[in-house]
C-alpha cells in the first residue's frame, strides 16, 4: 500500500513537474518577423506568424518599417528574419543590372542568396507570386482587342497608333532601364503625344477613369483585381523578378531550422493573383491584415 502510495505521488510530482516545464520551453521558441511598410509586407509577415504559432512558436512582428531599415534590422539582429524581393536585392542592395539575370527567377535568387551567405543571411524558399512591374489594361477592353500580351499590344499599336494612350509613371519613364528601354525591346512605338507621363499610382485611377487605355502598375496592387483590369503577359521577361523569400538570421536558422519546413508551403502556394485578391481585401474592402492572412491560410488547408 505505501508503495502504491509513493508511485502516485511520484506520477503527481512528474505531471506537475512537466506541466511547469512546457510552458517555459515553449517560451523558448520566441522570434522576431520584420515587414515593411505597405499592404502585402504587413500581410507576408501575418501568414508567418500564423504558421509558426501554430508550431510553438512565440511569435512579435516588427513591421511598418522602410525598405532600408528592414535590411539593416535583420542584419543587426532587431529582427530574426522579413520578406525581401529577390529585384530589389539585387537592383537596390548590391546594385546589379545585368538584364540576363534579373528576369530569370532561379538566377537572381541564386545571385542574391550567394551574396548574402557573407553576410550571414539565408534565402529560403521564394514565394511563387511575383511583384514586378506591370502593363494593365481593362479586362473588358483588352479582350475585345486581343491584347492578352506585351508583344499583342505593341503589335496592335503598329497597326493603329492614335488608338490607345498609354500612362507611365515619371521614374519609370526617366530610368535607363524603363519604358524607353521597354519600348525598344517590344517594338512598342506609341506616339509620344500618346504618352501621359504621372506620378506613380496615378495610372490606376487614371485607367479606371478612362484617361488612358493603358497604364503601368505593379503585379500584385488590390486595385488591379478590384477595378477589373488585367495584367498584360510580359512575354520577352523584360521586367526584373520580384519574389518575395523569407531572409533568415543564419545563427536563428541553426537554433530552429524547421522554421524552412514551416515556411515552405506558404512558398509554394501563394501566387500572384492571391496576393491581388488580399491586397484588395485589405486597401479596398478594409478587413484587417491578420483577418485576410488567416482566411487564406485556412482556405489553403495550412492553418
Amino acid at each position: 500500500m505505501k508503495s502504491l502510495r509513493k508511485g502516485l505521488i511520484f506520477l503527481v510530482l512528474l505531471a506537475c513537474s512537466l506541466s511547469l516545464a512546457l510552458p517555459s520551453m515553449a517560451a523558448d521558441k520566441k522570434i522576431t518577423v520584420g515587414g515593411k511598410n505597405f499592404t502585402e509586407q504587413y500581410l507576408l509577415p501575418e501568414m508567418a506568424k500564423a504558421l509558426l504559432e501554430k508550431n510553438g512558436f512565440e511569435v512579435e512582428l516588427k513591421t511598418g518599417l522602410p525598405t532600408n531599415m528592414a535590411r539593416k534590422a535583420v542584419l543587426t539582429g532587431e529582427v530574426d528574419f522579413y520578406y525581401e524581393y529577390t529585384g530589389t536585392a539585387y537592383t537596390v542592395f548590391f546594385k546589379q543590372d545585368d538584364p540576363e539575370i534579373m528576369s530569370d527567377p532561379q538566377a537572381v535568387y541564386e545571385w542574391v542568396k550567394e551574396e548574402d551567405a557573407g553576410e550571414d543571411l539565408v534565402w529560403l524558399t521564394p514565394v511563387k507570386m511575383n511583384n514586378t512591374y506591370t502593363l494593365m489594361m481593362k479586362k473588358a477592353q483588352a479582350e475585345k482587342l486581343g491584347i492578352s500580351s506585351i508583344s499583342d499590344l505593341a503589335a496592335y499599336v503598329d497597326k493603329n497608333p492614335e488608338d490607345l494612350t498609354v500612362g507611365v509613371g515619371t521614374e519609370f519613364w526617366n530610368r535607363p532601364d524603363g519604358y524607353k528601354k521597354l519600348a525598344k525591346v517590344y517594338g512598342l512605338n506609341a506616339p509620344f503625344g500618346n504618352i501621359k507621363k504621372m506620378s506613380d499610382g496615378l495610372a490606376y485611377q487614371a485607367l479606371k477613369d478612362g484617361q488612358v487605355d493603358v497604364g503601368m502598375g505593379f503585379a500584385t496592387d488590390g486595385r488591379i483585381a478590384a477595378f477589373g483590369f488585367v495584367n498584360l503577359e510580359d512575354d520577352k521577361n523584360f521586367f526584373p523578378v520580384y519574389n518575395p523569400a523569407p531572409v533568415v538570421r543564419e545563427k536563428v536558422l541553426k537554433k530552429y531550422p524547421e522554421i524552412e519546413k514551416i515556411l515552405k508551403p506558404l512558398a509554394e502556394n501563394l501566387s500572384t493573383g492571391e496576393m491581388q485578391n488580399m491586397n484588395k481585401a485589405v486597401d479596398v474592402e478594409h478587413k484587417p491584415e491578420s483577418d485576410v492572412a488567416r482566411s487564406w491560410l485556412k482556405e489553403k488547408g495550412l492553418l
